[in-house]
């Protein structure tokens, strides 16, 4: 352990955290008893409000990544880390809850899944739950070694007993209370996220001399590309700027970021559990109002410890190329915050990483649950049979995610570790999602074939660059960090659309009558449309939310160009 990082959180910062536990479990007791059947567990009933779907949607991706990878991003590369939120987030978002969402709610699929079987059969259906199990257990391993980094820096203990205590904290409140347990700790977790991070940024930044004292101590340290969203080149690893610009909008905003946000079970499980079709689309909208502003409290905080925090000071005046950015908002807080509010700091980290932790458990057990073990192990079984195979899936996550939790201790970016895992899994089946449900030709066969040899492309870039797979990666092709997730997403984007077509043309594709409620041209239009909309006030319309969003979104990327 950094013995700089030792936190000295006194008996009232220790009484905060332990309440913040407390209320935890007291959540997964309570919602235990709403949990009557396995709809109720995996899905909450689909009985939630859209308020509350909304800040559970964006608190489920409000963990690790958003709090310590893109604050180390922010203390790397500066301000080109917005593109993951303004560009790498928002306008998918929208797309899900105006296009995506009435396809996913209408069929009353339990999974996305679930979605691709009843448009591609088995085959696809495999491929993209295994692959989707698999993705979750490692993700969910980045959430459980952070959490459990946190404990051992608070408590002194060492590693491998923090990473058991974190993840029966994890465990317990969501074999208790399921998906409803996670989705209103969420909730919780959000509003203690902001009330720790939000006096972390304003703190440190009078500690730097407000904004322009920010600026001007960035510009005299000689990292005044730091200050500047654009080209981006140190943030993509391309020297030329127009292959970075391309990258950064093709590779991030177009691949990764609709393959993420609009397939990944994570987070469409959230709008799932809502109540009514128009609720299930503002979902994902209400969700991109506070994650445009999530960066103003991660990635400035990053952005200050490069010029606050003395060991990144001396870091990004050495270029040295081993240190750990991920400890940057950790150092931040041990040098600004005082007693008290260092508890709410702590608090608010790991609410952050126990949010995205049991956001990728519930949705691997849902998934486990009914999409493998229902549909290939046990079929036509009792209810409460499901519900019992879910709570040992949960518990099998999380151990397996204790030995996944290693690997992510390896990556001095938790970024490249994580963008590298979307190229894998979220990009290729974005390719076959979307083609499948705007060409109704399409084939099962093509629909499989696509998945797997999108994976393999972005696998085989990733093998061939400098560092996205660690020591196994080869230095073939000369571009490392995010800049070679980016390319392999793209990779496999454009296999698998290739590798779909071509299989379409020689194979034979399912009857039209099949297709409704799965493909556009084929669903009637009462079908794809929310037939609440037009009787909602302004303010509650979808689409009118997704307008305002937009607007919004298109005036930061101006502002902050």
């Amino acid at each position: 352990m950094d013995d700089a990082l030792q936190l000295d959180a006194n008996l009232v910062d220790y009484a905060l955290v332990a309440a913040y536990f407390a209320v935890v479990l007291g959540i997964g007791f309570a919602a235990r008893r709403r949990v009557s059947d396995s709809l109720d567990f995996f899905l909450s009933g689909r009985s939630l409000p859209a308020w509350v779907t909304g800040l559970a949607f964006i608190s489920a991706n409000l963990g690790a990544v958003e709090i310590v990878g893109m604050s180390a991003n922010g203390a790397q590369f500066g301000m080109a880390t917005m593109h993951y939120f303004w560009i790498g987030a928002v306008p998918a978002m929208l797309f899900l809850g105006i296009v995506m969402m009435p396809f996913y709610y209408g069929s009353k699929v339990r999974s996305v899944p679930e979605f691709m079987r009843r448009r591609f059969g088995t085959g696809a259906h495999l491929v993209n739950a295994i692959s989707f199990a698999v993705a979750q257990v490692l993700i969910a391993g980045i959430n459980l070694y952070l959490l459990a980094h946190i404990v051992e820096l608070l408590l002194g203990w060492p590693l491998w007993v923090s990473l058991i205590v974190a993840a029966v904290v994890v465990l317990s409140y969501i074999t208790l209370g399921g998906l409803s347990a996670a989705i209103y700790n969420e909730v919780l977790q959000f509003f203690v996220i902001v009330a720790a991070l939000v006096p972390l940024t304003l703190i440190g930044l009078h500690r730097v001399g407000g904004v322009g004292g920010l600026i001007d101590k960035v510009t005299d340290a000689g990292n005044e590309e730091m200050l500047q969203s654009w080209p981006a080149t140190e943030l993509t690893g391309f020297e030329s700027p127009f292959w970075s610009v391309v990258g950064i909008v093709f590779g991030l905003g177009f691949v990764l970021s609709f393959g993420y946000w609009t397939t990944n079970f994570v987070e469409v499980q959230r709008a799932m559990a809502t109540h009514s079709i128009s609720a299930a689309r503002a979902t994902p909208i209400i969700g991109s109002f506070p994650k445009m502003f999530v960066p103003f409290i991660v990635v400035i905080p990053g952005l200050i410890a490069t010029v606050l925090v003395p060991e990144v000071v001396e870091a990004k005046a050495s270029g040295d190329p081993d240190f750990d950015y991920n400890n940057s908002i950790l150092y931040l807080i041990s040098d600004v915050l005082p007693n008290g509010l260092l508890g709410v700091a702590l608090a608010g980290l790991l609410a952050a990483f126990m949010a995205g932790m049991a956001a990728n458990i519930s949705a691997f057990n849902t998934v486990f649950s009914y999409d493998l073990w229902q549909q290939y192990v046990r079929k036509d079984r009792p209810d409460d049979y499901y519900l019992k195979v879910g709570r040992w899936a949960t518990v099998g996550a999380t151990v397996t995610a204790i030995g996944t939790a290693l690997i992510a201790s390896g990556y001095t970016n938790l970024m490249d570790y994580l963008q590298t895992l979307f190229g894998f899994f979220n990009a290729p089946l974005f390719a076959t999602f979307i083609l499948g449900m705007f060409w109704k030709r399409m084939t099962p066969t093509a629909g499989w074939a696509g998945l797997v040899s999108g994976t393999l492309a972005a696998v085989a870039v990733a093998f061939l660059s400098e560092d996205a797979l660690g020591a196994l990666s080869t230095g073939v092709i000369p571009l490392g960090g995010q800049g070679a997730s980016f390319v392999a997403a793209g990779a496999a984007f454009v296999v698998d659309i290739v590798v779909s077509v071509l299989v379409t043309q020689v194979t034979q594709p399912k009857p039209v009558s099949e297709l409704v409620g799965l493909v556009y041209s084929e669903t009637p239009k009462e079908q794809r449309t929310d037939p609440e909309a037009s009787r909602l006030p302004w303010y509650r319309s979808p689409t009118k939310l997704a307008g305002i969003s937009l607007v919004m979104v298109i005036i930061l990327n101006v502002i902050f160009r």
